[in-house]
């Protein structure tokens, strides 16, 4: 390749970054081979690739994919019905969200032809409109899907998205899990092992314990993994953690779901250049238990997860006694400042 021609693609990276960054994009990076500009979406946790041979006809191409990409409706009357609810991890950027299941939240996202966009809280002061009707109109918004028939034996319902369904979503509305009592015999569990991904049996289901570990295997493996655990509705009709009580055969295994989501979150969590990130890891087995613990290093203050017991230099104390010594502060998922080495 030409030096003129090297020089010429440079120049149109250059143009698709300063155009990104204008829309809020602060990481693309150009790569001259295959000649493309990779960032992140605010709420996204992989890159999008932006191929640029397309965009070499100009400035007038690149605005117009630039604005195809990041467009929102200006206006509430126009956004409201584009709105849809996501249930989601900790998501990257500064997406509007509010907190619905451990360590999982609703985001609202404009959901348009080709692109899904997640809203900001600047997006709503624009809009004029409170939080929360954006949550409650992006809600309002996903039809219920309906399903017919009745069980005869024991069963588990698959939905699988097409990419405009929003399966795990129908979990944030009331009184939709309890709907499906009649086609799976009994009352509804759900798994929502990863974005597109819901699979519902019944509570006293065999099959209960068998849709934990595909579960964990879908949350493992996915590139978009949710959540390894079980939910169910409470009595008003929301989505709550399925639990069982300590001489269950499953408690064992709601316990190691639970946590290996903890887990999983923590992991995800962007570090504080500020102070030390102390790590969360999973430990035990099915015969004796599973639980999470924290590291503390030794005199090191550090921000320490929520486990169930904290390593503190060559001593291993609950959480119960290390945690009147903490402080809380803003990180999501929790952590807590510890800066007093315990007695």
């Amino acid at each position: 390749m030409g030096l003129l021609r090297r020089i010429a693609r440079a120049r149109l990276a250059g143009q698709v970054i300063r155009r990104l960054r204008r829309a809020g994009i602060r990481d693309a990076r150009y790569y001259p081979v295959p000649f493309e500009v990779r960032f992140t979406v605010p709420g996204d946790d992989e890159h999008t690739i932006l191929p640029l041979a397309p965009l070499s006809a100009g400035r007038k191409a690149v605005d117009t994919v630039i604005a195809g990409l990041f467009r929102v409706p200006p206006g509430w009357a126009e956004a409201a019905p584009l709105l849809r609810p996501v249930l989601r991890g900790a998501a990257p950027g500064a997406p509007m969200c509010r907190p619905v299941l451990p360590f999982l939240s609703e985001f609202a996202v404009i959901d348009q032809p080709n692109t899904m966009t997640y809203v900001t809280p600047a997006q709503a002061a624009a809009w004029k409109v409170p939080t929360d009707r954006v949550f409650d109109t992006a809600r309002a918004n996903l039809t219920g899907a309906v399903l017919q028939g009745v069980a005869t034996g024991p069963v588990i319902v698959r939905f699988v998205d097409d990419g405009n369904s929003y399966w795990t979503s129908h979990l944030l509305l009331p009184g939709w899990l309890m709907r499906l009592a009649g086609q799976v015999g009994g009352v509804p569990v759900a798994f929502a092992p990863e974005r597109g991904t819901l699979l519902v049996t019944a509570a006293e289901s065999p099959l209960v314990a068998a849709l934990f570990a595909e579960a964990e295997t879908i949350f493992a493996m996915s590139p978009h993994p949710l959540s390894p655990m079980a939910y169910r509705s409470d009595d008003n009709g929301c989505t709550v953690p399925y639990t069982v009580a300590p001489d269950h055969p499953l408690h064992q295994t709601v316990r190691r779901a639970e946590r290996l989501l903890a887990v999983h979150e923590y992991s995800r969590q962007p570090p504080d250049p500020s102070v030390h990130c102390a790590p969360i890891e999973l430990l035990g087995s099915a015969a004796e238990g599973w639980r999470t613990r924290a590291v503390w290093p030794e005199n090191v203050p550090a921000l320490l997860p929520e486990a169930d017991e904290v390593q503190a230099g060559d001593r291993t104390l609950p959480w119960s006694a290390v945690a009147p010594r903490l402080t809380p502060t803003t990180h999501s998922p929790a952590r807590w400042l510890a800066t007093a080495w315990p007695p």
